[in-house]
């Protein structure tokens, strides 16, 4: 797990610098999904993302599967304060997508809360 978390840390830390402030920052979350749901999880997991991504100010996230039923996801802020005051302006739908995700996973934890300190991380490889 150690190793995941660092894997993670490093993806977090240096993902397309040109796309936010230094003051980025990070939320990281641990899925243990229930068996036969994996389908209505990432489905809820995503329509959620993109409303969160519309209507909160996130810069969106990643999933990413350890094991068959583990996940993991980031969400990307521009802020801490924008993280911390988002939730008032999601639509009623987004309860809908929430209650599904929450019904599909038997935990659900928010793992760690970062600040970018130096981002390196591109997209494309180096010619």
């Amino acid at each position: 797990m150690v190793i995941l978390q660092a894997l993670v840390l490093v993806i977090i830390l240096f993902w397309n610098k040109n796309c936010y402030s230094n003051n980025m920052y990070i939320v990281l979350y641990s899925f243990k999904v229930k068996s036969g749901e994996v389908k209505n999880f990432i489905e809820s997991w995503t329509e959620l993302t993109n409303l969160i991504f519309k209507h909160e100010g996130s810069l969106g996230s990643r999933l990413h599967k350890r094991s068959p039923l583990e996940y993991v996801a980031y969400a990307q802020w521009p802020t801490k304060d924008i993280f911390e005051s988002s939730g008032g302006n999601l639509p009623e739908k987004a309860n809908k997508y929430r209650d599904l995700m929450r019904v599909s996973c038997n935990d659900i934890e928010v793992t760690h809360k970062f600040e970018v300190v130096k981002d390196l991380l591109v997209n494309k490889i180096y010619e």
